[in-house]
């Protein structure tokens, strides 16, 4: 629509170019538009479930003998599904981060109940 000439658009003319890969604004919104605040927001939101997951592993799980606290996939699953229900969505982010610590790619209600979550 930018290039058609009978387009009476301005809005299409107005948005900038497309971006190609290696230049730092490609896959990101507009700075100041309305997406890049709720990706801001979101990003944000996250965060903060994050550091709450840390604080239940912390006040639910055993200090081991290495030092770090250690709790359950599902003694973690039962005390955080109360308060949100995306537990292993919120452990992977914190996995990613290098927060927590536990074995295979994916957890499962029931199947993955004895799998140990440590917080590192």
């Amino acid at each position: 629509q930018r290039k058609n000439p009978f387009s009476s658009n301005d809005r299409l003319a107005s948005k900038p170019g497309h971006t190609h890969r290696g230049d730092p604004t490609y896959g990101r919104p507009p700075e100041g538009s309305q997406t890049e605040q709720r990706g801001k927001d979101a990003h944000s939101h996250v965060g903060k479930e994050v550091e709450e997951l840390c604080l239940i592993i912390r006040n639910t799980g055993q200090v081991g003998e290495d030092g770090h606290v250690s709790v359950t996939f599902g003694q973690l699953f039962e005390t955080y599904v109360t308060i949100s229900n995306k537990v292993v969505g919120i452990l992977l982010r914190a996995r990613k981060h290098g927060l927590v610590h536990f074995e295979g790619e994916m957890l499962w209600q029931g199947k993955d109940d004895d799998v140990v979550i440590t917080l590192l």
